[in-house]
């Protein structure tokens, strides 16, 4: 059940996406948001000695107005779908407001970020990771594209029979209970004729009722995120499942190629778990 879910709003960007998506998965589950705005700490407070403090002041000044910014337009968006929704600005560095809600996250259902842009993605990319690797929990990370709420006719599960799958599927019954099809995709880098990888877990699937189709698809190990995601967009995916590869080591996160690849890469919602 989804009862419970955390956002990290986008603060600074001229949309509020994660705002919106999150509102919109609050409303289909009939859960509580709290909505996170971090204003974000000048990196350079360890130089101060030499920086000019009105510089450090402006910024402040600017980080916090974006943060309120950002969670107004949560609060007026919440209002308006009639969930309930609570609110909290915190003032962090980059590297320690992640550290921050990868803990926070263990607390609730879900949490829910932003993908990260391709030429602004620091922020973004470390709350994914500590998101990913420290809380326990799901993630839903949202594509920085992403015009629509949450939708769940098509969902695609992504499966190679790892710990990290299994993770994430049994993360993404809620989801996959309100699916209109639920494609099951295994990727191979040959076809196999005597075994179909994927058809235990597309019956297990069944066997709670869901619409399965199992999916097999060949590339090789380079390319797995390209063609996953070429099949997302050729069958109107709404939503991809997976599980997140990788691993953390104290404050550094090192991500699996299909993982990464997937995260620069996203045009549709990914729920990941580890």
């Amino acid at each position: 059940m989804i009862k419970d879910v955390v956002a990290n709003l986008s603060v600074g960007k001229p949309r509020e996406i994660v705002g919106e998506f999150a509102v919109t998965v609050a409303k289909m589950f009939d859960a509580h948001l709290t909505a996170v705005a971090f204003a974000n700490e000048p990196p350079v407070t360890s130089m101060s000695d030499w920086v000019n403090h009105e510089i450090i002041g402006n910024y402040r000044a600017e980080q916090k107005a974006y943060a309120e910014r950002a969670e107004k337009a949560t609060l007026d968006l919440a209002r308006s779908a009639g969930i309930d929704c609570t609110t909290r600005i915190l003032r962090h560095a980059v590297v320690d407001a992640a550290e921050v809600f990868g803990a926070m996250a263990r607390d609730y259902d879900l949490s829910v970020v932003a993908q990260g842009e391709p030429d602004d993605d620091v922020a973004e990319t470390l709350m994914i990771e500590a998101a990913l690797f420290e809380s326990g929990r799901p993630v839903l990370v949202v594509p920085y594209i992403q015009k629509a709420g949450l939708n769940l006719d098509r969902v695609m599960v992504c499966w190679d029979g790892s710990r990290n799958a299994a993770r994430a599927v049994g993360d993404a019954l809620p989801f996959l209970r309100m699916a209109t099809r639920v494609d099951v995709v295994t990727v191979e880098q040959a076809e196999r004729r005597n075994e179909l990888k994927g058809a235990q877990i597309a019956e297990h699937l069944a066997r709670h009722k869901l619409p399965v189709e199992l999916k097999p698809l060949v590339a090789p190990d380079a390319e797995v995120a390209n063609v996953i995601l070429s099949h997302a967009a050729d069958n109107d995916a709404d939503l991809i499942v997976m599980g997140g590869y990788g691993h953390s080591r104290l404050r550094e996160f090192i991500l699996g190629g299909a993982t990464r690849g997937m995260l620069q890469s996203m045009t549709v919602p990914v729920l990941m778990s580890h």
